[in-house]
C-alpha cells in the first residue's frame, strides 16, 4: 500500500484508479465493505484502488473543540486499511486552502487532472468543496461530463442498523467493548510509542508503559483488561487505564498499560493495545493506598477473566 502525502506528491504515475472519499475513521465494517465494492470494480478495470482522506479530518478543522473523539489516529487507520485491498492512500492536508476550494475545481483539479478517477464510490450524503455545496447529484454530473462513473456506497447493517462510526463511538462511551468488535469487526484497539512517564505506577508497585494519545479527545475512558501486541511473545496480557489519574490530579489524559509478569525496557517500542473488557471508571481515591488496593482488584479481576 502507497501512501501519497498531499496533492503536490500526486505524479503522473497516479493517474487512472477507482477511488473512494472519507474519513475511513475506525475503518469498520461498514467501511470494509465499501473497500470491497471497489476492489471488485478494479479488478474489472484493471486499475489500482486509492482511497482520498483527509489530515486533519474536516470537522477538526472547522470546530476543533466540538470535534468528536476519533477511533483511530492517522497511523492506526493505515495499519488498518493495510489488511484490505487497498493500492494507495491519498491523504490531503485539510487547510485553509483546501476548505476555500470549489467543489467543481475540487473535481477537474483532483479527480480529473491528478487522479484520473473512471470510478467513484462516495455516500450518498457526502458533501464536498467551499461552504459544502458539492453534493452526491454534483458529482453524478460531473462524472457524465468527464466520462467518470460515480455509485453510493452500499448501505452496511448489524441488527437492523447502519454500522457508522458513531454508532461504534457510543458503544465505547458505555463500555460495550464486545458491541464495538462486532461493529469494527475486530477488538478495539489504541496504539502508540512507549514514553518515559513520572514513574508513579512504579512507585505504587504495578510498572506503566505509558503511551500519549495524541488526540482531541479518547474515544474511551476507565479501567481496562488488555492484551499487547508488537512485543516479543506477543500477545501480552494487562490492565490498562486511560484518563487523568484524577488521585494525583494529573489534567493530560495517557494510557497506561500494567502487563503481568513482565519486567523488560520497552521505551520507544511501538505498541498496540487491544481492549477486552472494561472493568469500571476511572475514579478519585481518598488516599494513595486506596488505590493501591483498588489496582490490584483490578489486577485480579483481569487475570481472572483470562483464566476463564
Amino acid at each position: 500500500m502507497e501512501l501519497i502525502r498531499g496533492l503536490q506528491n500526486i505524479g503522473s504515475n497516479h493517474h487512472g484508479c477507482v477511488a473512494t472519499i472519507g474519513n475511513f475513521d475506525g475503518v469498520h465494517l461498514g467501511h470494509q465493505a465499501v473497500l470491497g465494492q471497489l476492489a471488485e470494480k478494479a479488478a474489472e478495470l484493471c486499475l489500482p484502488t486509492v482511497l482520498i482522506t483527509f489530515e486533519p479530518q474536516p470537522m477538526e478543522y472547522f470546530i476543533p473543540d466540538k470535534v468528536p473523539a476519533r477511533l483511530t489516529r492517522f497511523r492506526e487507520k493505515m495499519l488498518a486499511l493495510q489488511r484490505y485491498s487497498v493500492d494507495r492512500v491519498c491523504c490531503l492536508s485539510f487547510n485553509d486552502k483546501l476548505a476555500k476550494l470549489k467543489a467543481e475545481d475540487f473535481i477537474e483539479q483532483v479527480l480529473i487532472n491528478k487522479l484520473g478517477v473512471k470510478y467513484l464510490v462516495v455516500g450518498d450524503d457526502f458533501r464536498f468543496g467551499l461552504n459544502r455545496t458539492g453534493t452526491f447529484d454534483t458529482l453524478v454530473k460531473a462524472g457524465e461530463k468527464y466520462d467518470f462513473q460515480v455509485v453510493s456506497m452500499h448501505t452496511f447493517e448489524i441488527d437492523a442498523k447502519r454500522v457508522s462510526s458513531t454508532r461504534i463511538r457510543h458503544a465505547l462511551e458505555k463500555g460495550d467493548m464486545a458491541g464495538a468488535e462486532k461493529l469494527l469487526g475486530r477488538r478495539y484497539r489504541m496504539s502508540g510509542r512507549v514514553a518515559h512517564g513520572e514513574k508513579f505506577g512504579r512507585e505504587l508497585g504495578f510498572p506503566t508503559a505509558n503511551v500519549h494519545l495524541h488526540r482531541h479527545a479518547s474515544p474511551v475512558q476507565g479501567i481496562f483488561v488488555v492484551e499487547v501486541f508488537g512485543l516479543d511473545k506477543e500477545p501480552l496480557q494487562g490492565v490498562a487505564s486511560v484518563g487523568t489519574r484524577p488521585t494525583v490530579n494529573e489534567t493530560k489524559a495517557l494510557l497506561e498499560v500494567f502487563l503481568f509478569d513482565f519486567d523488560q525496557d520497552i521505551y520507544g517500542e511501538h505498541i498496540q493495545v487491544s481492549f477486552l473488557k472494561k472493568l469500571r471508571d476511572e475514579e478519585k481515591f481518598a488516599s494513595i493506598e486506596k488505590l493501591k488496593q483498588q489496582i490490584q482488584m483490578d489486577v485480579e479481576q483481569a487475570q481472572a477473566y483470562f483464566a476463564a
